[in-house]
Protein backbone atom coordinates (compact mmCIF):
# COMPACT_ATOMS: atom_id res chain seq x y z
CA UNK A 1 0.00 0.00 0.00
CA UNK A 2 3.02 2.27 -0.29
CA UNK A 3 1.63 4.08 -3.28
CA UNK A 4 -1.50 5.03 -1.41
CA UNK A 5 0.39 6.35 1.58
CA UNK A 6 2.78 8.37 -0.56
CA UNK A 7 0.29 10.01 -2.85
CA UNK A 8 -2.92 10.54 -0.89
CA UNK A 9 -1.85 14.13 -0.28
CA UNK A 10 -2.20 14.78 -4.01
CA UNK A 11 -5.97 14.52 -3.79
CA UNK A 12 -6.30 17.70 -5.85
CA UNK A 13 -5.20 15.59 -8.84
CA UNK A 14 -8.10 13.17 -8.38
CA UNK A 15 -11.50 14.19 -9.65
CA UNK A 16 -13.37 12.07 -7.09
CA UNK A 17 -11.71 14.07 -4.32
CA UNK A 18 -12.53 17.35 -6.03
CA UNK A 19 -16.18 16.29 -6.12
CA UNK A 20 -15.93 15.54 -2.39
CA UNK A 21 -14.34 18.91 -1.63
CA UNK A 22 -16.99 20.79 -3.60
CA UNK A 23 -19.68 18.79 -1.78
CA UNK A 24 -17.99 19.85 1.45
CA UNK A 25 -18.53 23.49 0.50
CA UNK A 26 -22.11 22.60 -0.39
CA UNK A 27 -22.76 21.20 3.08
CA UNK A 28 -21.09 24.32 4.46
CA UNK A 29 -23.91 26.31 2.88
CA UNK A 30 -26.55 23.78 3.93
CA UNK A 31 -25.72 24.15 7.60
CA UNK A 32 -24.89 27.85 7.54
CA UNK A 33 -28.41 28.51 6.23
CA UNK A 34 -29.96 25.93 8.54
CA UNK A 35 -28.57 27.26 11.81
CA UNK A 36 -28.32 31.00 11.12
CA UNK A 37 -31.79 31.49 12.59
CA UNK A 38 -30.58 29.91 15.85
CA UNK A 39 -28.16 32.83 16.22
CA UNK A 40 -30.40 35.52 14.74
CA UNK A 41 -33.35 34.64 16.97
CA UNK A 42 -31.32 35.48 20.08
CA UNK A 43 -30.85 39.03 18.76
CA UNK A 44 -34.36 39.22 17.33
CA UNK A 45 -35.97 38.46 20.71
CA UNK A 46 -33.42 40.14 22.99
CA UNK A 47 -34.51 42.86 25.39
CA UNK A 48 -33.09 46.12 24.04
CA UNK A 49 -32.98 49.68 25.32
CA UNK A 50 -33.86 52.69 23.19
CA UNK A 51 -33.70 56.36 24.11
CA UNK A 52 -36.58 58.52 22.88
CA UNK A 53 -36.25 62.12 21.73
CA UNK A 54 -37.39 63.37 25.14
CA UNK A 55 -34.56 61.50 26.83
CA UNK A 56 -36.67 58.65 28.17
CA UNK A 57 -35.16 55.19 27.92
CA UNK A 58 -37.50 52.30 27.30
CA UNK A 59 -36.98 48.57 26.91
CA UNK A 60 -38.53 46.53 24.12
CA UNK A 61 -38.23 43.33 22.11
CA UNK A 62 -38.26 43.54 18.32
CA UNK A 63 -40.08 40.19 18.26
CA UNK A 64 -41.88 39.34 21.49
CA UNK A 65 -41.87 35.55 21.10
CA UNK A 66 -41.91 33.37 24.21
CA UNK A 67 -39.72 30.26 24.49
CA UNK A 68 -42.49 27.97 23.26
CA UNK A 69 -43.11 30.01 20.09
CA UNK A 70 -39.35 30.21 19.51
CA UNK A 71 -39.25 26.42 19.71
CA UNK A 72 -41.85 26.18 16.96
CA UNK A 73 -39.96 28.71 14.82
CA UNK A 74 -36.69 26.81 15.20
CA UNK A 75 -38.28 23.43 14.50
CA UNK A 76 -40.38 24.60 11.52
CA UNK A 77 -37.50 23.93 9.11
CA UNK A 78 -37.78 20.23 9.85
CA UNK A 79 -41.49 20.05 9.02
CA UNK A 80 -40.49 20.51 5.40
CA UNK A 81 -37.16 18.70 5.68
CA UNK A 82 -38.79 15.42 6.63
CA UNK A 83 -41.06 15.35 3.57
CA UNK A 84 -38.41 15.17 0.83
CA UNK A 85 -35.92 12.63 2.13
CA UNK A 86 -37.13 9.56 0.27
CA UNK A 87 -38.33 11.44 -2.81
CA UNK A 88 -34.98 13.27 -2.86
CA UNK A 89 -33.13 9.96 -2.91
CA UNK A 90 -35.32 8.66 -5.71
CA UNK A 91 -35.00 11.84 -7.80
CA UNK A 92 -31.24 11.75 -7.34
CA UNK A 93 -31.05 8.15 -8.54
CA UNK A 94 -33.13 9.04 -11.62
CA UNK A 95 -31.74 12.45 -12.59
CA UNK A 96 -28.33 12.59 -10.92
CA UNK A 97 -27.28 13.52 -7.40
CA UNK A 98 -25.29 16.53 -8.60
CA UNK A 99 -28.32 18.28 -10.06
CA UNK A 100 -30.62 17.58 -7.11
CA UNK A 101 -28.00 18.50 -4.51
CA UNK A 102 -27.19 21.77 -6.27
CA UNK A 103 -30.80 22.78 -6.92
CA UNK A 104 -31.78 22.18 -3.30
CA UNK A 105 -29.08 24.50 -2.02
CA UNK A 106 -29.75 27.17 -4.66
CA UNK A 107 -33.46 27.43 -3.85
CA UNK A 108 -32.70 27.49 -0.13
CA UNK A 109 -30.30 30.37 -0.81
CA UNK A 110 -33.04 32.35 -2.50
CA UNK A 111 -35.43 31.73 0.38
CA UNK A 112 -32.77 32.73 2.88
CA UNK A 113 -32.53 36.12 1.17
CA UNK A 114 -36.24 36.79 1.78
CA UNK A 115 -36.23 35.60 5.41
CA UNK A 116 -35.92 39.13 6.93
CA UNK A 117 -38.92 40.32 4.90
CA UNK A 118 -40.96 37.30 5.99
CA UNK A 119 -40.01 37.84 9.64
CA UNK A 120 -41.22 41.44 9.60
CA UNK A 121 -44.51 40.53 7.92
CA UNK A 122 -45.54 37.73 10.27
CA UNK A 123 -44.09 34.97 12.41
CA UNK A 124 -46.36 32.58 10.53
CA UNK A 125 -44.90 33.66 7.18
CA UNK A 126 -41.43 33.11 8.65
CA UNK A 127 -42.45 29.61 9.69
CA UNK A 128 -43.81 28.98 6.18
CA UNK A 129 -40.55 30.12 4.57
CA UNK A 130 -38.54 27.90 6.87
CA UNK A 131 -40.77 24.93 6.04
CA UNK A 132 -40.15 25.45 2.31
CA UNK A 133 -36.42 25.80 2.96
CA UNK A 134 -36.58 22.44 4.70
CA UNK A 135 -38.34 20.90 1.70
CA UNK A 136 -35.47 21.87 -0.60
CA UNK A 137 -32.67 21.06 1.85
CA UNK A 138 -34.23 17.67 2.47
CA UNK A 139 -32.65 16.30 -0.70
CA UNK A 140 -29.08 17.09 0.40
CA UNK A 141 -27.95 13.94 2.16
CA UNK A 142 -29.81 11.42 -0.03
CA UNK A 143 -28.50 13.02 -3.23
CA UNK A 144 -24.87 12.90 -2.09
CA UNK A 145 -25.16 9.17 -1.40
CA UNK A 146 -26.18 8.79 -5.04
CA UNK A 147 -23.03 10.69 -5.98
CA UNK A 148 -20.85 8.33 -3.89
CA UNK A 149 -22.56 5.28 -5.38
CA UNK A 150 -21.02 6.38 -8.71
CA UNK A 151 -17.79 8.05 -7.60
CA UNK A 152 -16.53 6.20 -4.50
CA UNK A 153 -14.68 2.86 -4.67
CA UNK A 154 -15.66 0.64 -1.70
CA UNK A 155 -12.54 1.22 0.39
CA UNK A 156 -12.63 4.99 -0.10
CA UNK A 157 -16.25 5.50 0.87
CA UNK A 158 -15.55 6.59 4.44
CA UNK A 159 -12.97 9.20 3.57
CA UNK A 160 -14.82 10.67 0.57
CA UNK A 161 -18.12 10.86 2.43
CA UNK A 162 -16.66 12.28 5.63
CA UNK A 163 -14.74 14.95 3.70
CA UNK A 164 -18.07 16.06 2.27
CA UNK A 165 -19.98 15.76 5.55
CA UNK A 166 -17.32 17.78 7.37
CA UNK A 167 -18.66 20.82 5.54
CA UNK A 168 -21.67 20.67 7.85
CA UNK A 169 -19.47 21.27 10.88
CA UNK A 170 -17.19 23.77 9.18
CA UNK A 171 -20.33 25.69 8.20
CA UNK A 172 -21.45 25.61 11.82
CA UNK A 173 -18.04 26.72 13.10
CA UNK A 174 -17.87 29.66 10.71
CA UNK A 175 -21.50 30.72 10.67
CA UNK A 176 -22.06 30.90 14.43
CA UNK A 177 -19.47 33.57 15.30
CA UNK A 178 -19.86 35.25 11.91
CA UNK A 179 -23.63 35.47 12.38
CA UNK A 180 -23.12 36.94 15.86
CA UNK A 181 -20.73 39.51 14.39
CA UNK A 182 -23.05 40.40 11.52
CA UNK A 183 -25.97 40.83 13.91
CA UNK A 184 -23.93 43.16 16.13
CA UNK A 185 -22.30 45.16 13.33
CA UNK A 186 -25.04 45.34 10.69
CA UNK A 187 -28.22 44.00 12.28
CA UNK A 188 -29.68 40.50 12.24
CA UNK A 189 -31.08 40.74 8.65
CA UNK A 190 -27.51 40.87 7.29
CA UNK A 191 -27.03 37.27 8.44
CA UNK A 192 -29.56 36.02 5.90
CA UNK A 193 -28.43 38.32 3.09
CA UNK A 194 -24.83 37.16 3.45
CA UNK A 195 -25.33 33.42 3.59
CA UNK A 196 -28.05 33.39 0.96
CA UNK A 197 -25.71 35.12 -1.49
CA UNK A 198 -22.82 32.76 -0.73
CA UNK A 199 -25.04 29.76 -1.48
CA UNK A 200 -25.97 31.09 -4.91
CA UNK A 201 -22.31 31.70 -5.79
CA UNK A 202 -21.46 28.14 -4.74
CA UNK A 203 -24.25 26.75 -6.94
CA UNK A 204 -22.78 28.33 -10.08
CA UNK A 205 -19.32 26.91 -9.33
CA UNK A 206 -20.73 23.48 -8.43
CA UNK A 207 -22.63 23.09 -11.69
CA UNK A 208 -19.60 24.14 -13.73
CA UNK A 209 -16.94 22.01 -12.01
CA UNK A 210 -18.70 18.70 -11.21
CA UNK A 211 -20.40 15.93 -13.16
CA UNK A 212 -22.96 13.21 -12.39
CA UNK A 213 -20.57 10.33 -13.06
CA UNK A 214 -16.91 9.76 -13.96
CA UNK A 215 -17.85 8.96 -17.60
CA UNK A 216 -19.36 12.42 -18.00
CA UNK A 217 -16.38 14.22 -16.47
CA UNK A 218 -14.39 15.82 -19.27
CA UNK A 219 -11.45 16.55 -16.94
CA UNK A 220 -10.93 13.08 -15.48
CA UNK A 221 -7.85 11.08 -16.47
CA UNK A 222 -8.25 7.75 -18.22
CA UNK A 223 -6.38 6.04 -15.37
CA UNK A 224 -8.75 7.35 -12.73
CA UNK A 225 -11.80 6.57 -14.86
CA UNK A 226 -10.66 2.98 -15.38
CA UNK A 227 -9.84 2.67 -11.69
CA UNK A 228 -13.27 3.83 -10.50
CA UNK A 229 -15.31 1.89 -13.05
CA UNK A 230 -13.43 -1.31 -12.21
CA UNK A 231 -15.08 -1.39 -8.79
CA UNK A 232 -18.14 0.84 -9.11
CA UNK A 233 -21.23 0.50 -11.30
CA UNK A 234 -21.46 4.09 -12.49
CA UNK A 235 -24.20 3.65 -15.10
CA UNK A 236 -27.18 1.90 -13.53
CA UNK A 237 -30.32 3.90 -12.81
CA UNK A 238 -32.98 2.91 -10.32
CA UNK A 239 -36.60 2.45 -11.24
CA UNK A 240 -39.09 3.11 -8.45
CA UNK A 241 -40.97 -0.04 -9.41
CA UNK A 242 -37.81 -2.15 -9.03
CA UNK A 243 -36.83 -0.93 -5.57
CA UNK A 244 -37.34 -3.85 -3.14
CA UNK A 245 -39.36 -1.84 -0.64
CA UNK A 246 -40.63 -4.83 1.32
CA UNK A 247 -37.13 -6.21 1.77
CA UNK A 248 -35.80 -2.79 2.76
CA UNK A 249 -38.53 -2.16 5.32
CA UNK A 250 -38.12 -5.61 6.87
CA UNK A 251 -34.30 -5.55 6.88
CA UNK A 252 -32.82 -5.64 10.39
CA UNK A 253 -29.56 -3.89 9.31
CA UNK A 254 -31.63 -1.05 7.81
CA UNK A 255 -33.50 -0.57 11.09
CA UNK A 256 -30.19 -0.64 12.95
CA UNK A 257 -29.05 2.31 10.81
CA UNK A 258 -32.35 4.08 11.49
CA UNK A 259 -31.98 3.67 15.26
CA UNK A 260 -28.40 4.96 15.14
CA UNK A 261 -29.26 7.85 12.83
CA UNK A 262 -32.12 8.96 15.08
CA UNK A 263 -29.93 8.78 18.20
CA UNK A 264 -27.09 10.82 16.69
CA UNK A 265 -29.42 13.41 15.22
CA UNK A 266 -31.27 13.89 18.50
CA UNK A 267 -28.07 14.99 20.17
CA UNK A 268 -26.95 16.99 17.15
CA UNK A 269 -30.21 18.89 16.65
CA UNK A 270 -30.64 19.51 20.36
CA UNK A 271 -27.25 21.18 20.52
CA UNK A 272 -27.35 22.96 17.18
CA UNK A 273 -30.67 24.67 17.98
CA UNK A 274 -30.24 25.17 21.72
CA UNK A 275 -26.52 25.70 22.30
CA UNK A 276 -26.64 29.46 21.56
CA UNK A 277 -29.34 29.85 24.22
CA UNK A 278 -27.56 27.53 26.64
CA UNK A 279 -24.38 29.58 26.32
CA UNK A 280 -26.08 32.99 26.34
CA UNK A 281 -26.57 33.17 30.10
CA UNK A 282 -22.78 32.82 30.46
CA UNK A 283 -22.40 35.71 27.98
CA UNK A 284 -20.51 33.41 25.60
CA UNK A 285 -22.89 33.41 22.64
CA UNK A 286 -20.41 34.75 20.13
CA UNK A 287 -17.33 32.77 21.10
CA UNK A 288 -17.95 29.37 22.68
CA UNK A 289 -20.69 27.69 20.63
CA UNK A 290 -18.36 26.97 17.68
CA UNK A 291 -15.90 25.03 19.87
CA UNK A 292 -17.72 21.68 19.64
CA UNK A 293 -18.19 21.97 15.89
CA UNK A 294 -14.59 23.07 15.30
CA UNK A 295 -13.34 19.89 16.96
CA UNK A 296 -15.98 17.89 15.07
CA UNK A 297 -14.82 19.32 11.74
CA UNK A 298 -11.31 18.11 12.50
CA UNK A 299 -12.11 14.70 13.99
CA UNK A 300 -14.53 13.69 11.23
CA UNK A 301 -11.67 13.87 8.72
CA UNK A 302 -9.58 11.63 10.96
CA UNK A 303 -12.44 9.17 11.51
CA UNK A 304 -12.99 8.60 7.80
CA UNK A 305 -9.29 8.05 7.14
CA UNK A 306 -8.95 5.71 10.12
CA UNK A 307 -12.03 3.69 9.16
CA UNK A 308 -10.76 3.14 5.61
CA UNK A 309 -7.27 2.35 6.93
CA UNK A 310 -8.71 -0.42 9.13
CA UNK A 311 -10.43 -1.87 6.06
CA UNK A 312 -7.51 -1.50 3.69
CA UNK A 313 -5.07 -3.15 6.09
CA UNK A 314 -7.53 -5.87 7.01
CA UNK A 315 -7.55 -5.06 10.72
CA UNK A 316 -11.34 -5.40 10.85
CA UNK A 317 -14.18 -6.42 8.59
CA UNK A 318 -16.61 -3.82 7.28
CA UNK A 319 -19.20 -4.87 9.85
CA UNK A 320 -16.68 -4.59 12.68
CA UNK A 321 -15.50 -1.15 11.54
CA UNK A 322 -19.04 0.22 11.39
CA UNK A 323 -19.99 -1.21 14.79
CA UNK A 324 -16.80 -0.26 16.63
CA UNK A 325 -16.70 3.30 15.31
CA UNK A 326 -20.41 3.89 15.78
CA UNK A 327 -20.93 2.32 19.20
CA UNK A 328 -17.65 3.56 20.64
CA UNK A 329 -18.69 7.10 19.76
CA UNK A 330 -22.18 6.70 21.23
CA UNK A 331 -20.95 5.31 24.54
CA UNK A 332 -18.44 8.14 24.89
CA UNK A 333 -21.15 10.67 24.00
CA UNK A 334 -23.42 9.18 26.67
CA UNK A 335 -20.73 9.68 29.29
CA UNK A 336 -20.03 13.29 28.32
CA UNK A 337 -23.69 14.28 28.08
CA UNK A 338 -24.27 12.94 31.60
CA UNK A 339 -21.17 14.78 32.76
CA UNK A 340 -22.48 18.01 31.23
CA UNK A 341 -25.67 17.66 33.27
CA UNK A 342 -23.66 17.87 36.49
CA UNK A 343 -20.71 20.05 35.50
CA UNK A 344 -22.77 23.17 34.86
CA UNK A 345 -19.99 25.73 34.67
CA UNK A 346 -18.65 27.62 31.63
CA UNK A 347 -15.47 25.52 31.51
CA UNK A 348 -17.15 22.22 32.37
CA UNK A 349 -20.12 22.74 30.10
CA UNK A 350 -18.02 23.74 27.09
CA UNK A 351 -15.61 20.84 27.62
CA UNK A 352 -18.29 18.15 28.00
CA UNK A 353 -20.43 19.38 25.12
CA UNK A 354 -17.37 19.79 22.90
CA UNK A 355 -16.34 16.20 23.56
CA UNK A 356 -19.90 14.90 23.08
CA UNK A 357 -20.25 16.60 19.71
CA UNK A 358 -16.70 15.91 18.53
CA UNK A 359 -16.82 12.19 19.24
CA UNK A 360 -19.90 11.94 17.06
CA UNK A 361 -17.47 12.16 14.14
CA UNK A 362 -16.60 8.52 14.66
CA UNK A 363 -20.28 7.55 14.52
CA UNK A 364 -20.46 9.19 11.10
CA UNK A 365 -17.79 6.75 9.91
CA UNK A 366 -20.26 4.08 11.00
CA UNK A 367 -23.96 4.49 10.30
CA UNK A 368 -23.76 7.30 7.72
CA UNK A 369 -21.64 5.21 5.33
CA UNK A 370 -23.45 1.95 6.08
CA UNK A 371 -26.10 2.49 3.37
CA UNK A 372 -23.40 2.17 0.73
CA UNK A 373 -22.16 -1.09 2.27
CA UNK A 374 -25.43 -2.98 2.38
CA UNK A 375 -27.02 -1.72 -0.85
CA UNK A 376 -24.89 0.69 -2.93
CA UNK A 377 -27.37 0.95 -5.82
CA UNK A 378 -30.13 1.96 -3.37
CA UNK A 379 -27.92 4.08 -1.11
CA UNK A 380 -29.61 7.39 -1.90
CA UNK A 381 -33.06 5.92 -1.23
CA UNK A 382 -31.85 4.27 1.98
CA UNK A 383 -30.34 7.53 3.17
CA UNK A 384 -33.63 9.24 2.41
CA UNK A 385 -35.48 6.61 4.43
CA UNK A 386 -33.20 6.69 7.48
CA UNK A 387 -32.93 10.48 7.41
CA UNK A 388 -36.72 10.73 7.35
CA UNK A 389 -36.83 9.07 10.77
CA UNK A 390 -33.72 10.99 11.85
CA UNK A 391 -35.42 14.30 11.08
CA UNK A 392 -38.04 13.71 13.78
CA UNK A 393 -35.58 14.83 16.49
CA UNK A 394 -35.25 18.16 14.68
CA UNK A 395 -38.99 18.65 15.03
CA UNK A 396 -39.47 17.24 18.52
CA UNK A 397 -36.31 18.33 20.33
CA UNK A 398 -36.65 22.16 20.05
CA UNK A 399 -40.31 22.02 21.05
CA UNK A 400 -39.66 19.65 23.95
CA UNK A 401 -36.74 21.80 25.11
CA UNK A 402 -38.94 24.88 24.87
CA UNK A 403 -41.40 23.28 27.30
CA UNK A 404 -38.70 21.97 29.64
CA UNK A 405 -36.51 25.09 29.71
CA UNK A 406 -38.67 28.11 30.46
CA UNK A 407 -35.86 29.90 32.30
CA UNK A 408 -32.71 29.78 30.17
CA UNK A 409 -30.54 30.80 33.14
CA UNK A 410 -31.58 27.81 35.25
CA UNK A 411 -29.10 24.94 35.28
CA UNK A 412 -31.70 22.62 36.82
CA UNK A 413 -34.01 23.08 33.83
CA UNK A 414 -31.26 22.21 31.35
CA UNK A 415 -30.33 18.91 33.07
CA UNK A 416 -33.33 16.87 31.79
CA UNK A 417 -32.39 17.89 28.24
CA UNK A 418 -28.97 16.27 28.70
CA UNK A 419 -30.44 13.18 30.41
CA UNK A 420 -32.76 12.52 27.48
CA UNK A 421 -29.95 12.95 24.96
CA UNK A 422 -27.63 10.61 26.87
CA UNK A 423 -30.34 7.96 27.06
CA UNK A 424 -30.89 8.05 23.31
CA UNK A 425 -27.17 7.73 22.60
CA UNK A 426 -27.06 4.61 24.78
CA UNK A 427 -30.15 3.19 23.05
CA UNK A 428 -28.55 3.74 19.63
CA UNK A 429 -25.35 2.00 20.71
CA UNK A 430 -27.21 -1.08 21.92
CA UNK A 431 -29.34 -1.46 18.78
CA UNK A 432 -26.59 -0.75 16.26
CA UNK A 433 -24.00 -2.84 18.06
CA UNK A 434 -26.35 -5.82 18.03
CA UNK A 435 -27.94 -5.71 14.58
CA UNK A 436 -25.78 -3.64 12.19
CA UNK A 437 -24.10 -5.26 9.17
CA UNK A 438 -21.49 -4.13 6.69
CA UNK A 439 -22.20 -6.85 4.14
CA UNK A 440 -24.07 -6.51 0.86
CA UNK A 441 -27.61 -7.70 1.53
CA UNK A 442 -29.16 -10.47 -0.55
CA UNK A 443 -31.99 -8.20 -1.73
CA UNK A 444 -29.43 -5.68 -2.98
CA UNK A 445 -27.44 -7.99 -5.22
CA UNK A 446 -27.37 -6.57 -8.72
CA UNK A 447 -27.60 -9.99 -10.32
CA UNK A 448 -28.23 -13.57 -9.20
CA UNK A 449 -24.93 -14.52 -10.82
CA UNK A 450 -22.93 -12.53 -8.29
CA UNK A 451 -22.18 -15.07 -5.57
CA UNK A 452 -20.63 -14.58 -2.17
CA UNK A 453 -17.40 -16.05 -3.52
CA UNK A 454 -17.21 -13.58 -6.40
CA UNK A 455 -17.80 -10.63 -4.08
CA UNK A 456 -15.11 -11.84 -1.69
CA UNK A 457 -12.69 -12.31 -4.61
CA UNK A 458 -13.36 -8.73 -5.69
CA UNK A 459 -12.63 -7.54 -2.14
CA UNK A 460 -9.35 -9.43 -2.03
CA UNK A 461 -8.36 -7.94 -5.37
CA UNK A 462 -9.22 -4.50 -4.06
CA UNK A 463 -7.19 -4.97 -0.89
CA UNK A 464 -4.15 -5.89 -2.99
CA UNK A 465 -4.29 -2.82 -5.21
CA UNK A 466 -2.86 0.60 -4.48
CA UNK A 467 -5.15 3.63 -4.69
CA UNK A 468 -2.67 5.68 -6.71
CA UNK A 469 -4.06 4.51 -10.04
CA UNK A 470 -4.26 8.12 -11.18
CA UNK A 471 -0.55 8.32 -11.82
Amino acid sequence: MAGELCHDWKCWRKRRYMVSIMACFGFFNVYAMRINLSIAIVDMTALKNITLNNGTTISYREFDWDSTLQGYVLSSFFYGYITTQIIGGYLASKFGGRKIFGAGIAVTGLLTLVTPLASNVSVYLLIAVRIVEGIFEGVSYPSTHEIWSRWAPPLERSRLATIAFSGSYIGTVVSMPLSAYLATAFGWPSIFYYFGSIALVWYVIWMYTTFDSPEQDSWISKEELDYITQYVDTKSKNDLGNVPWKSILTSIPVWAIIASHVSENWGWYTLITQLPKFMSFWEMRGSCPPFPYLVMAITIQFSGQLADCCLVRGYMTTTQVRRVFNCGAFIAQTVFMLSAAFWMTPVGGVFCLTMAVALGAFAWAGFSINHLDIAPQYASILMGLTNTFATLPGIISPILTGYIVTDETSADEWRPVFYITAGLYLFGALIYGTFASGELQSWAMESLDETEESRNAKKVDYYNKSFDADE
